[in-house]
């Protein structure tokens, strides 16, 4: 199986110092996406696992055809991109990309309340492409009291933008297109 997989990595920075995307001419994941914040979450999937072997990974996150790493700011790119460039390579040509990251506290949009679904789908039509084109995402935690509660994804996750610029930029959309007076509040 393998001497016919040519796996291809284009290695890009994203606007997180602490977070680099590899970029793959393989699907990683079919559909969705899937953040891993340690070795103990990633356990089912083999190359999220492998990925948090690595010295000083903190975060692995999958989108399409898209692997984004977060690491420890004190680890030498140099060395995070020739291991995990070495991981990918060893452990794409086994990867399952139908397996799914079950998250049991996530319900279906269709359950949701309708102010929410609407929020979810400003997200997607204005922050999300940006967010993912970054390596990162953007999940609705909760809605309550006018205030919408957010917990930031793989490169985004621990990038300083993520609590001013685009907290902002992500208020600010939501205020012209929802309701004036949102508050949005990073967890």
């Amino acid at each position: 199986m393998s001497e016919n997989f040519d796996l291809m990595i284009r290695i890009q920075e994203t606007p997180n110092p602490n977070a680099w995307k590899f970029v793959l001419n393989k699907t990683v994941l079919d559909d969705g996406k899937a953040t891993y914040i340690d070795a103990k979450e990633a356990e089912n999937n083999l190359l999220a696992r492998s990925l948090f072997e690595i010295s000083g990974i903190r975060q692995v996150h999958f989108f399409q055809n898209v692997v984004t790493i977060t690491h420890s700011f004190d680890s030498e790119p140099d060395e995070i991109h020739k291991n995990v460039s070495s991981v990918l390579q060893t452990r794409m040509p086994a990867h399952n990309s139908k397996q799914t990251k079950v998250d049991e506290k996530k319900m279906a949009r269709a359950q949701l309340p309708p102010e929410v679904q609407r929020i979810e789908e400003i997200l997607d039509d204005t922050i999300r492409p940006g967010l993912q084109g970054d390596g990162g995402d953007l999940a609705v935690v909760k809605y309550e009291d006018n205030k919408l509660y957010v917990h930031y994804e793989g490169a985004c996750g621990t990038c300083p933008s993520s609590t001013s610029g685009t907290l902002m930029a992500i208020e600010g959309i939501l205020r012209e297109q929802f309701n004036e007076t949102i508050e949005v509040i990073p967890l």
